[in-house]
């Protein structure tokens, strides 16, 4: 079966560029994180924003729509107990509870197949408000 066709068959596809800018934060760090969203027109996930490597968990979280859905990677560093640089990457769907029900929908039914095609994520945090993605709860799992 070809990737077009099961592309066809599980909803929303994912575009080129979705796959290449992850693997552009991935392996050569160039974001600190990206946030992608559903073209309903296109019927597939694209790229509405990056941040540059240098850019804060602040203003990534301020990147994010208040009233509508996106998925999200983002590029974690911290240090160990050991004093080890570390670097793990996080998927979050971010499903406000202020968005629309079709919206919120659209999104959940998407989100396995989005998230199949993103190898190397450590770990994925579904939210509905700000404090369920808060740095605390990141620093908590990458740990």
């Amino acid at each position: 079966m070809s990737i077009r066709m099961s592309n066809a068959l599980s909803g929303m596809g994912v575009s080129d560029e979705s796959k290449s800018t992850f693997m552009e934060l991935q392996r050569k760090k160039v974001h600190r994180y990206v946030i992608y969203k559903i073209d309903e027109k296109k019927k597939e996930v694209v790229v509405e924003k990056t941040g540059g490597a240098g850019e804060s968990y602040d203003e990534f979280t301020a990147s994010l729509p208040e009233n509508d859905c996106r998925y999200a990677v983002y590029d974690f560093d911290f240090v160990t107990e050991d004093n080890c640089q570390k670097s793990k990457i996080f998927f979050i769907a971010w499903s406000p509870s202020t968005s629309r029900i079709r919206a919120k929908m659209l999104y959940a039914t998407s989100k396995d197949r989005f998230r199949h095609e993103l190898e190397g994520v450590h770990y994925e945090i579904q939210a509905t408000d700000s404090m369920e993605m808060d740095l605390q709860v990141l620093r908590d799992r990458a740990n």
